[in-house]
């Protein structure tokens, strides 16, 4: 595919979700977007009554990676702070329900997407959030 450089068109700003490591976090929300949600419409719709915390938890995280999603997505200052808020709730949600559910494992009878810091999916929503960041400032210093 030839550069779009060649047919005069400028090149993407230093950090932009339109080329290479931005679209690779977008699309990172998004599968996380789905996969949170996913898990959390079933845990809700068919086990609610047993970890109702975590799965609200869950469902919460869908929604923050929605969020960010659609920030990065849709672009511009108003799109950066939309995804800029998403991803200061989600690594202060990934900090906080991370070292609660190591402290009190009784409170979180089933995981949460940020249980653990994330650890039943690989750590991911722990570094997503501070690659996400990194990435808006970078674009912002771009």
């Amino acid at each position: 595919m030839p550069d779009d450089r060649a047919f005069g068109a400028p090149a993407a700003p230093a950090g932009s979700t339109s080329s290479g490591a931005g679209r690779v976090l977008v699309a990172l929300y998004g599968v996380f977007a789905l996969a949170a949600g996913a898990r959390a419409a079933v845990q809700l719709s068919t086990r609610f009554d047993e970890a109702p915390l975590a799965y609200l938890l869950s469902a919460l995280a869908a929604a923050v990676y929605v969020v960010a999603t659609v920030g990065l997505v849709r672009g511009g200052p108003g799109g950066r702070r939309l995804a800029l808020a998403a991803m200061g709730v989600e690594l202060v949600g990934v900090l906080v329900v991370g070292t609660l559910s190591l402290a009190d494992a009784a409170a979180f009878p089933d995981e949460t997407v940020w249980s653990g810091f994330g650890r039943g999916y690989l750590y991911v929503p722990l570094v997503l959030p501070v690659l996400g960041l990194l990435l808006l400032r970078r674009r912002r210093a771009g």
